[in-house]
């Protein structure tokens, strides 16, 4: 799969889950070190914000506007995955008073299990990706080009309508 940023053509990497599969297990660490695995969530919505750099514009608008929906939206769980270092995403955490649960790919495992990885930026994809109650994957959103934000609204009615 290819996308742009800012006009520049990039290849993503692996394959991606289709829609009505089981969402990839993944294990990653959040900024109190606690190991986070998607299986921690079985029996609510997931809704995964993935940025490829916390310290972007556009990845800090994303993280802010799902943090901001994460106090009013009940019964889901919002996280936000980057492959920024945990000291990257907890200084930026501290500066705009975020409090979401951010998990950092560093290792590039999440990348690899949801083909999102983008080997010449050494970044993730940006998508938004929603898990039902049952573990599968009921919608993928990936941004065709990573410069620009997604449609919030789209995932927002459809976390909503599982929820």
């Amino acid at each position: 799969m290819k996308v742009t940023k800012k006009g520049q053509v990039y290849e993503i990497i692996g394959t991606q889950p289709q829609v009505g599969q089981a969402a990839p297990a993944f294990s990653l660490e959040n900024l109190a070190d606690e190991v986070v695995k998607l299986a921690d969530f079985a029996g609510q919505p997931v809704l995964i914000s993935v940025v490829p750099d916390i310290d972007t514009r556009v990845c800090s608008l994303q993280t802010k506007r799902f943090n901001q929906e994460a106090a009013s939206v009940t019964g889901v769980k919002f996280i936000t995955i980057s492959n920024n270092t945990k000291e990257e995403q907890a200084n930026w955490c501290a500066a705009e008073g975020v409090d979401m649960e951010i998990l950092h790919d560093t290792k590039g495992t999440f990348g690899e299990a949801y083909g999102l990885f983008i080997p010449e930026l050494e970044q993730l994809a940006r998508a938004i990706l929603i898990v039902d109650q049952a573990g599968t994957l009921v919608y993928q959103a990936i941004s065709p080009e990573i410069a620009e934000e997604p449609d919030y609204e789209a995932a927002l009615n459809e976390v909503k309508a599982i929820s």
